[in-house]
């Protein structure tokens, strides 16, 4: 930190842990004093209270340094009110006047664990239909608080935000967020396994107006109990939550429940608490959401079934069987709307994974995930982009993503007890997909369960295909991770059956990251409704890195590692080994630069060829390559991430090279662009293979959105260009107008040619 005593950062650390008994001390007078007691000594005495300034000490060690994990997690108790707020922006009515006051907040960027600089103001409100929170961000200047977009589920990270997540079954693991920035746009997402799996595609109905005054911007929110998923049978009942504020033009995020660098808001074991939350009410949590499409496709690769104008009619039901399982129905399921896919140079000789899309795949996802869990910012040697044994673009999808018609379908996923269920049972015009997830949450945030799956065709032929196996994620102390599984895959007219496993260990705290795994995939695993990128191997991974923070000026924090990687085939001989020593260096107040030096071997046992032509015979290759990335601060209107990397690849060299520059033209207006260059000389020749992408957002409002998205790929010479214009005319009820154009740019051969407009429309009951 820029007041911290000289010295370096490792012998800063480790002397502050000697210092602990200092903290203790710290930590009992915080305790005593409490949030609540903090909250009644500041009550509001005028519509809108001034943020008053915390009235204990900073927990810090001498050396200057605040300590999140020691600090006592806050709780306070929200006001039932006989009367709805009016959410106009001004929390300027009596309603407001009464709750008690969550303030305090604490940084987590740049001085983590000290008061915020610019303090936050939230109240918290509830009766039979709602949940309202009234939050004063102050700001001595905020007109320069920056908004990314308008559009629903805006890029956060680059925003200036207020947030919330609400753990509505105080099980410390899963929950709902929500995130506002200055002009009134929403963010939402489905958390699951206390911050593991997060979906995005979540959408929750919300109320939000905000307003910018001469000393804040006031978020005022109001969001439908219907929306979450709560036990209603309580008539008492305590909610996990927080609460976060940025301000991105330096970088200052703080929390209410205050958290280290290596977590993010949703990390729900180290939440505060909403106490005493009375009568709530969830209803019959019935919602209806029926659509109409029509339009046209036309191409060499759209089947001859689907070319011409057309039109069609759906339905998506969900239903909330109990306080804790919801059940999701869909008929006729269309998902014309989806962007499409990013296009990819893949140099490589395994399959890449795209991810899911698709609203209805997507919602509830963390209950089905299966495989190389990866932990938030933990280096771990393996995700699920390399094993996961319930891939849902298996299901309505071809391997290069055109879509296969869906007749419909139904899933059952939530929680019975200490239970997590998932239940998915969908059926296309060829083919049956079955999935049954049980999980038993341990200890608060550990679990063990078992997934079993079936791909059966239902067109005569007598194809099937079934998977299953058992998993554990465990947390036994402090930030000490586990992760295992035991999978198999049987198919029919297969020679054997298949199996995976895995079994990695993880520890990340402030200082260290470190982590080792031991994986094995054999040939014959074959998961007919999973993703493997790559069977027939034993796999080896260990790395230790460590994040220091300097006291230099322009420095946050310097993060070293190394990490080996070995891969053998089945039988124990080397096929893969991949040596690593890497730096990250964050700035102040944000921008980074990543080094990295890699040392590769890779036994070839048949020739691939990465691009047409092209080949790589046979044999072992040993190559050497060095890389470096450089984010810039992207609190700038331009900011920009590039990227450079040279060496060996196999018997020739290449270079790649590619930068993304992004202009925040206005907080309505945005333009990306993106260009991939890779110079590959081979024994067989040279080639190069470029992906450039070029993305327009344009918003009128909040429920007024439209964007292009063109998109140019030279290892498969093909240009796609993307149109989307989205009207939000009721709560989660939309109009799309989508254009899809796909084509051959070397033969000019027209692949796809799609024109469709969508309306749906989303009744509650």
């Amino acid at each position: 930190m820029e007041d911290s005593e000289s010295g370096s950062t490792v012998s800063r650390v480790r002397s502050g842990v000697r210092r602990w008994g200092h903290r203790v001390v710290g930590v009992i007078a915080l305790a005593t004093s409490g949030s609540r007691a903090h909250a009644q000594a500041t009550k509001a005495t005028l519509p809108v209270a001034p943020a008053v300034a915390p009235t204990v000490s900073p927990l810090v060690a001498p050396d200057g340094y605040g300590d999140p994990e020691l600090l006592p997690r806050p709780s306070m108790r929200p006001t039932r009110t006989a009367r709805a707020p009016v959410i106009d922006g001004r929390l300027d009515e009596a309603e407001w006047l009464g709750p008690e006051l969550i303030s305090g907040f604490r940084q987590q960027l740049p001085r983590t664990g000290y008061p915020a600089t610019f303090p936050t103001v939230v109240r918290v409100l509830y009766d039979d239909e709602h949940l309202y929170v009234g939050a004063e961000n102050l700001d001595p200047e905020p007109q320069r608080a920056i908004t990314t977009g308008l559009e629903r589920d805006f890029t956060s990270g680059d925003s200036d935000i207020f947030g919330m997540v609400f753990d509505t079954f105080l099980d410390r693991r899963n929950a709902f967020l929500f995130l506002v920035n200055p002009h009134g746009a929403v963010r939402d997402e489905q958390v699951f396994n206390d911050s593991r799996t997060v979906v995005d595609a979540w959408e929750g109905i919300i109320q939000v107006r905000t307003r910018l005054t001469d000393t804040s911007w006031i978020a005022e929110i109001a969001i439908p109990l219907r929306s979450l998923r709560f036990d209603g049978s309580k008539p008492v009942q305590d909610w996990g939550a927080n609460f976060i504020r940025r301000v991105r033009r330096v970088n200052e995020t703080s929390y209410w429940s205050p958290l280290e660098r290596q977590y993010r808001l949703h990390r729900m074991s180290k939440a505060g608490t909403l106490e005493q939350l009375e009568g709530l009410r969830s209803g019959r949590n019935l919602q209806v959401k029926p659509y109409v499409v029509g339009g046209g496709s036309r191409g060499a690769q759209v089947p001859a079934s689907a070319q011409g104008a057309s039109h069609d009619a759906g339905l998506d039901l969900k239903y909330g069987v109990s306080p804790a399982m919801t059940l999701d129905l869909t008929y006729n399921t269309d998902f014309s709307q989806v962007e499409v896919d990013q296009e990819q140079v893949n140099l490589t000789r395994f399959s890449l994974s795209f991810p899911e899309r698709r609203e209805f795949f997507i919602e509830n996802a963390g209950s089905f995930t299966f495989g190389d869990v990866q932990e938030r910012n933990y280096r771990m040697g393996a995700s699920l982009r390399d094993l996961t044994l319930f891939n849902s673009r298996r299901i309505g999808l071809t391997d290069d993503g055109r879509p296969i018609p869906i007749v419909g379908g139904g899933r059952l996923s939530g929680r019975a007890g200490p239970w997590e269920l998932g239940l998915l049972d969908m059926q296309t015009q060829a083919e049956n997909f079955g999935v049954l997830r049980a999980r038993r949450n341990l200890w608060g945030n550990s679990d063990v369960g078992a997934l079993v799956q079936r791909r059966g065709a239902t067109d005569g032929s007598g194809d099937e295909n079934i998977s299953y196996g058992v998993d554990a994620n465990l947390r036994p102390i402090g930030n000490l991770v586990i992760n295992a599984y035991a999978a198999a895959s049987a198919a029919e007219g297969a020679a054997s059956d298949g199996i995976a496993a895995r079994l990695s260990v993880g520890y990340r705290n402030a200082f260290w990251n470190t982590s080792a795994m031991l994986k094995q995939v054999s040939d014959a695993f074959d998961p007919g409704m999973g993703f493997v990128r790559r069977s027939g191997m034993q796999q080896g991974f260990a790395t230790v890195g460590v994040h220091t923070r300097p006291t230099w000026r322009g420095i946050q924090e310097v993060a070293p590692y190394v990490s080996f990687d070995h891969i053998a085939d089945e039988h124990g001989e080397l096929d893969t080994r991949t040596v690593e020593a890497g730096v990250e260096v964050q700035f102040r107040p944000d921008g980074k630069i990543t080094l990295e030096m890699q040392d590769q071997f890779d036994r070839l046992d048949a020739s691939f060829s990465p691009v047409s032509g092209r080949a790589i015979p046979t044999g072992a290759y040993s190559w050497r390559e060095a890389s470096v990335t450089w984010e810039s601060s992207r609190a700038k209107p331009v900011f920009w991430n590039a990227n450079a990397t040279t060496g060996g690849f196999y018997d020739g060299s290449r270079n790649s090279y590619g930068a993304t520059v992004t202009w925040r033209a206005r907080y309505d207006f945005l333009i990306e662009a993106n260009y991939t260059r890779n110079d590959v000389h081979l024994a067989s020749g040279p080639f190069l293979a470029d992906v450039g992408r070029l993305r327009v957002r344009y918003s009128w409002s909040t429920s007024l959105s439209g964007s292009a998205f063109l998109q140019y790929n030279a290892q498969s010479n093909t240009m796609v260009t993307n149109a989307r214009l989205n009207f939000r005319y009721a709560p989660l009820s939309d109009i799309f107008l989508v254009y899809t154009d796909r084509r051959n740019q070397e033969t000019g051969e027209l692949a796809e040619r799609t024109l469709a407009l969508k309306v749906t429309r989303m009744l509650a009951f």
